[in-house]
């Protein structure tokens, strides 16, 4: 999924950028999110169907039955929320050509300290994979969710501070 993004990612640098800079804001904005949203279309459909037949996509790298069970149960809870962490790289993208990183790197900070902390909790009150996963799904919603209301609430554009 990531060089997918990517090969959305670098136009959207350059078409934000551009726009930006020409002082076509609403332009810009639009550009980023009709670029987000083909990310999430098309992660999120990767997601959903990695969800839906976990097995045609675990058994092409292991027989193992414990790693098939594993594999399996992280499509089924992790992979709807793939769309998410495709709209987060997007908009980072699209944020690059703003020349305003603080909220992309502030949501990959966030994704980051849920899988870390959600997931050893998770690990350490319930010793139950299933719920590793479950902080694992909430870390790359909480990535897009929280950059899509930044750049949507006007971050791009609110005076910097020094």
């Amino acid at each position: 999924m990531i060089p997918i993004v990517f090969g959305l990612g670098a136009p959207l640098v350059s078409l934000v950028g551009t726009n930006v800079g020409a002082g076509q804001r609403e332009r810009a904005l639009r550009v980023a999110f009709v670029g987000g949203a083909i990310a999430f279309i098309i992660t999120e459909t990767i997601g959903i169907a990695a969800a839906a037949w976990p097995a045609l996509w675990i058994t092409q790298f292991s027989a193992d039955p414990r790693v098939i069970e594993t594999g399996m149960t992280y499509l089924r809870v992790v992979g709807p929320t793939y769309g998410f962490f495709g709209l987060g790289l997007a908009l980072y993208f699209a944020s690059q050509g703003a020349g305003r990183l603080f909220w992309p790197l502030s949501a990959g900070f966030l994704r980051m300290l849920v899988a870390i902390v959600g997931g050893w909790l998770a690990l350490r009150l319930t010793g139950s994979l299933s719920w590793l996963f479950a902080a694992l799904a909430l870390g790359l919603f909480l990535h897009g969710a929280v950059l899509l209301a930044a750049v949507a609430g006007g971050a791009w554009f609110r005076p910097e501070r020094v």
